[in-house]
């Protein structure tokens, strides 16, 4: 069986890191593709998945998504998936898209991370200082 083509990239940007794929995820190619993403899920580093430019996502290519949502949920990181609305009704046939982190785009999904850490910056200074 041939190896589907897919296109693969990573980005640590200053609010997360943003994993892009393109092209098309199947049997052949999402555990190299689980494997490339997941390897960038930094501890204290919020996660961005870009499905965006996916062509089209097998139902195998669901495991995908579990598996970086248990690694960030392992790691005690937040993660957005952003992808087009093919992807997301594919996904939508295992899994409530409600019940996923997902965002309309990646600039969407670093404002949320930047919002966020506006609101945990301002907790710190009514946080009670420990000797």
């Amino acid at each position: 069986m041939a190896t589907t083509q897919c296109g693969m990239r990573a980005c640590a940007r200053q609010l997360a890191t943003v994993v892009t794929v393109d092209g098309d995820i199947d049997a052949t190619n999402v555990q190299q593709v689980t494997q490339y993403a997941t390897r960038y899920v930094l501890a204290e580093k919020p996660f961005v998945l870009d499905l965006s430019a996916v062509n089209s996502i097998s139902p195998q290519g669901i495991s995908l998504i579990f598996a970086l949502d248990d690694k960030c949920d392992a790691a005690g990181l937040e993660w957005e998936l952003v992808a087009n609305p093919t992807i997301l009704d594919t996904i939508g046939h295992d899994v409530d898209p409600a019940t996923l982190p997902v965002s309309g785009s990646v600039a969407r999904a670093l404002a949320h991370f930047a919002d966020v850490t506006r609101r945990r910056r301002r907790l710190l200074p009514a946080l009670p200082k420990s000797a």
